[in-house]
């Protein structure tokens, strides 16, 4: 296939991570392509199957971590409301329990073990969680979105070795990011569509390449 943000010819490993598959409340926890070299090899696809066996692991990995946070918001959001009672904040622990049962679960286990309820200074100050939605025409664009954040971040980064990341350009780049994972954490429905998603991606992907033409080698 054709990768849209780099244009080349790749073999594509797409990893999606369900909570409660299959059920109403099904939820995509995490999202994530892998792209290779399209070379019809036998050693090219015993790399691909070594890289898969990884990749399983990353993702393992990547989900215990999302799994504490939850357990920490959780906490946070008990915390919250048995302090202040207030139903807003109840609602959403409720629907922790309906999306996250066996977290919410462990979360209330840590809290009777402590034996003390938690403070809302428990919550996390952490990035807002990315939302993936079921629906493959939207989960698209925000898996390419993510994945131009971190080359963007690594190309950054690299600029910045070599001494030609201004200022400027270092400002723009980071509005830009944190502009985007807003977007990505689908907390404002009416700009978590489509058009948006396509806005934001574009956006990105010009000052990807900008940076990258700065690069040298």
């Amino acid at each position: 296939m054709v990768d849209r943000v780099s244009e080349q010819q790749v073999r594509r490993v797409n990893v999606i991570v369900y909570a409660n598959y299959g059920e109403p409340n099904a939820r995509i926890l995490y999202g994530h392509d892998h792209d290779f070299p399209d070379v019809r090899t036998q050693e090219q696809n015993r790399l691909i199957a070594q890289k898969i066996q990884e990749i399983a692991g990353e993702a393992q990995s990547i989900i215990a971590d999302r799994e504490q946070r939850e357990v920490l918001r959780i906490k946070g959001l008990i915390g919250d409301y048995y302090r202040t009672r207030d139903e807003a904040t109840k609602r959403e622990f409720v629907e922790a329990n309906a999306v996250f049962p066996f977290l919410f679960s462990r979360a209330w286990r840590e809290l009777k073990a402590q034996k003390s309820v938690p403070s809302a200074s428990l919550k996390p100050a952490l990035d807002p969680e990315v939302f993936y939605p079921l629906d493959p025409e939207l989960r698209e664009p925000v898996i390419e979105i993510e994945r131009i954040i971190i080359e963007l971040g690594q190309d950054l980064q690299r600029l910045k070795a070599q001494g030609d990341a201004d200022d400027i350009l270092m400002q723009t780049c980071r509005k830009l990011v944190l502009r985007a994972k807003e977007s990505l954490s689908g907390r404002e429905a009416s700009e978590f569509n489509a058009k948006r998603l396509g806005m934001t991606r574009d956006s990105l992907l010009t000052t990807w390449r900008q940076v990258r033409s700065r690069l040298k080698g």
